[in-house]
């Protein structure tokens, strides 16, 4: 075993940013979509709905997004308590994206731009799981097509295609969510709706795609009831349905893999003598064969990184050894991906 310090000179860090599909079928689109009886009857089926890619019983059944329905009011659903008003899971859900976008209990969510917005008290939420997603969704490859009654559909993508500056909320980034596909919204009112602002807000970080009932409503006719007595999860149920007429949800995943290369050099000089036992003279310390004095022969099979306090860090392993001699230079190139 040999040490040689590295110099600065021999590590170069490289990103490289890495989409994918992101569905668990390993397909762009998403084509059918089921749910769970079992989750929708169980306590977590009051705040949302989740949603698979298949029926089958079997383990090959993985949530790909929930569907969350959030009213400041508690609406849409029953009270926790009915001396409580307004205290139920809807208004529960409505707090925590709030905390989580706005960082404001007192803020509120508003969609669309200039002269055609809307400050919503309620919304639908698409929350993809964050095993499909890794990092972040991809701006452009979002198309989700909703269908409502009388077979009228729509098509819905981000806006980032004819958005030159990123925009944020708080910390976040957010992209309007248009009529359109690929990133471009329709010419007509950049794909918002008339007074009622865009259909809603993409915040490709988190995962999550937030839908404004008002605009859906007013494309699609699908209501999201507001009742105080309504069967809870009604709406989330409804907006499932949308999607599951729509027939076609598709969404690609983006993520940035960090890679350190370190270039190991092995001169001619260096790493020609061996430290194995047996090449020594138990009795005397001389090197027993007098060809591994003039003309040494090693082979190197394995690189380590230490720390300065000799700490093993990392282990590089080469497909073949290598021989090294006198007559003969190495140059190994390690890459660590993190």
């Amino acid at each position: 075993m040999s040490f040689k310090r590295l110099d600065p000179e021999d590590f170069v860090v490289s990103s490289d940013s890495i989409t994918s599909t992101l569905w668990s079928t390993g397909a762009p689109v998403l084509t059918e979509f089921y749910t769970s009886s079992v989750q929708e009857a169980s306590s977590a089926g009051n705040y949302y709905l989740s949603v698979y890619q298949t029926s089958s019983t079997l383990d090959t059944a993985a949530v790909q997004f929930d569907i969350v329905y959030c009213d400041v009011l508690g609406s849409g659903s029953s009270w926790y308590n009915s001396i409580v008003p307004e205290n139920s899971p809807t208004k529960t859900m409505y707090g925590q994206y709030r905390s989580l976008i706005l960082e404001d209990e007192n803020a509120s969510f508003v969609f669309g731009t200039g002269n055609n917005v809307i400050t919503s008290s309620n919304f639908w939420v698409l929350n993809i799981e964050r095993a499909r997603y890794k990092e972040s969704l991809f701006p452009g490859s979002l198309n989700l097509v909703l269908s409502g009654s009388g077979a009228r559909k729509i098509t819905l993508t981000d806006n980032s295609a004819v958005t030159t500056v990123n925009t944020f909320i708080g910390a976040t980034r957010v992209f309007q969510l248009v009529s359109g596909s690929n990133g471009t919204p329709i010419t007509t009112d950049n794909g918002y709706v008339a007074g009622s602002g865009s259909y809603g807000l993409v915040f490709p970080d988190l995962g999550v795609i937030m839908l404004n009932p008002y605009a859906i409503s007013q494309s699609l006719h699908v209501e999201a009831t507001r009742s105080n007595d309504a069967d809870t999860g009604l709406n989330n149920t409804r907006l499932f349905g949308a999607i599951q007429r729509g027939d076609s949800f598709q969404l690609n995943s983006q993520e940035t893999i960090t890679s350190d290369y370190i270039f190991v050099r092995a001169r001619n000089s260096e790493f020609n003598y061996s430290e194995n036992p047996t090449f020594i003279s138990g009795s005397t310390g001389e090197v027993i064969y007098d060809d591994f004095i003039n003309n040494p022969q090693t082979y190197l099979t394995t690189v380590g990184f230490y720390n300065d306090s000799n700490e093993l860090l990392a282990v590089a392993k080469m497909s073949r050894p290598l021989i090294k001699d006198f007559t003969k230079e190495a140059l190994i190139r390690v890459k660590l991906d993190f």
